[in-house]
């Protein structure tokens, strides 16, 4: 009977929740009266937190950033595939190594799984006005063995 009241019970859940995993929360990185950032972790196993200091339309080429993640896998080197869209189409693809064996751009490179890794500082870009309009961003770190260690869908509203 216990056998039938556990399986029951899982049966319960999966099918309340529509079968899949849950989708973690929508969080906002930053907003102002014309720019809002919002975020969701597309790793069904892991969350993880970002922020972006200055929030405006006209994206400055040091901008602050914070970022906080306890690792599921080592990351001898540290990869970033970025893809921005809008209305559906594809307007850039881009991948960056962060940390390569050979060469390690930050402090945390070299990481095992089950440390943290946060870092709070600046993020180097070339500075430039935010479009008006609706955008996408898909953005995915792995690491040298292509084991996801974060995954982010972002929505960036320019008004």
């Amino acid at each position: 009977m216990k056998g039938f009241t556990a399986a029951f019970l899982i049966w319960t859940l999966i099918s309340a929740s529509g079968g899949g995993p849950p989708a973690w929360p929508t969080h906002t990185a930053c907003k102002d009266s014309s720019l809002e950032v919002l975020y969701q972790s597309c790793d069904p196993s892991q969350d993880f937190g970002f922020s972006i200091d200055q929030c405006s339309q006209h994206l400055k080429s040091n901008i602050n950033i914070r970022f906080g993640i306890i690792l599921r896998a080592d990351i001898k080197g540290l990869f970033l595939d970025a893809s921005l869209l809008t209305r559906g189409e594809s307007i850039l693809n881009y991948s960056y190594p962060i940390c390569e064996e050979d060469l390690p751009n930050f402090s945390f490179c070299g990481r095992r799984k089950g440390e943290q890794i946060y870092y709070a500082g600046p993020a180097n870009n070339l500075g430039f006005d935010i479009p008006k309009g609706d955008y996408q961003v898909l953005l995915k770190l792995y690491n040298e063995k292509h084991s996801m260690v974060a995954c982010v869908n972002a929505t960036i509203i320019c008004s």
